[in-house]
């Protein structure tokens, strides 16, 4: 266990015996909590190739602010994708991308929350305010448990955890292989934060993404209250742990954003305080180029 500022920070290794399937987890969880209080909770899922200790930035903020936020670790598409023979890299992120491997990381969240619910801080969950998250590949896990659905061989698969009452969608790409986003994104009905810049471009190897994708995902989305902010500038790794990648001027003032405006949203929706969420872009000028506030 480790101590963060207003918190502490709760490594485990769980396994769904079912599945045969390790779920390494980082739990970030507030300081203080009265053994009759009850906390929201973010589900945090990672981008291609990253672990469990990606994006503390916003782990130990929600932290600081009351809420526990659990990262999850996909070992079908975590770092270990960029181990091994270089020359086998593009088959190994492409591998990654496929259905098997999207199905086990929604899998990976429903398992997750109920391993949590279930253990010892279970009882001080509010159930009522859970919320699925994810930077990129993670957004597309995030909207999956969300009630986005794809279509194969003529039925739809739906991974739908009902528990989930909003999600924060980083960077999300359109799902693998899926022409029209709205086919896929229309049945999402929860409440969203969409999170991008101009210059959220997604280039790994056999894979190019242009940020006006990131865009197509927020307008195909079905959320009757969805919210969009675009920075200005910046790159798509900006969004991880990395220092510098998307300007090294720009990138801790957009992190920093990213964490004001994420608090903001839940704080409006579990405490109907609209007025932190509106007066965002106010609090962060110059590196806003679209704030939408809609429902």
């Amino acid at each position: 266990m480790a101590q963060v500022d207003h918190g502490t920070v709760h490594d485990a290794d769980w396994f769904d015996p079912v599945r045969r399937r390790a779920v390494p987890v980082r739990l970030y969880w507030p300081q203080g909590v009265a053994a009759d209080a009850r906390v929201p909770l973010v589900v945090f899922s990672h981008g291609l190739g990253g672990s469990r200790r990606g994006y503390s930035y916003l782990g130990a903020h929600f932290a600081a602010n009351g809420i526990a936020s659990l990262h999850l670790q996909h070992v079908g598409s975590d770092r270990s994708l960029w181990g091994g023979s270089p020359f086998g890299l593009v088959e190994r992120l492409q591998g990654a991308a496929q259905d098997s491997e999207a199905i086990a990381r929604v899998h990976d969240l429903h398992f997750a929350l109920d391993h949590l619910l279930a253990g010892p801080r279970g009882e001080q969950i509010d159930r009522s305010r859970i919320v699925a998250a994810g930077h990129s590949y993670g957004a597309n896990t995030a909207l999956l448990a969300a009630g986005a659905r794809v279509e194969r061989e003529g039925r739809w698969l739906d991974y739908r955890d009902a528990r989930i009452s909003a999600a924060i969608v980083i960077s999300a790409p359109p799902f693998y292989g899926e022409s029209d986003p709205a086919k896929v994104l229309s049945h999402v009905s929860i409440p969203t934060l969409h999170i991008t810049a101009t210059e959220d471009v997604i280039r790994v190897p056999g894979y190019y993404s242009p940020a006006a994708d990131r865009l197509a995902v927020f307008e195909a989305t079905g959320s009757a209250r969805k919210t969009l902010a675009v920075f200005d500038g910046g790159s798509h790794s900006m969004f991880t742990d990395r220092a510098g990648t998307g300007g090294a001027n720009l990138n801790p003032q957009v992190k920093r954003a990213t964490q004001d405006l994420s608090v903001a949203f839940l704080k409006m929706l579990f405490e109907g305080h609209s007025d932190t969420l509106a007066s965002w872009p106010l609090r962060h000028p110059g590196i806003v180029a679209r704030f939408n506030v809609a429902g």
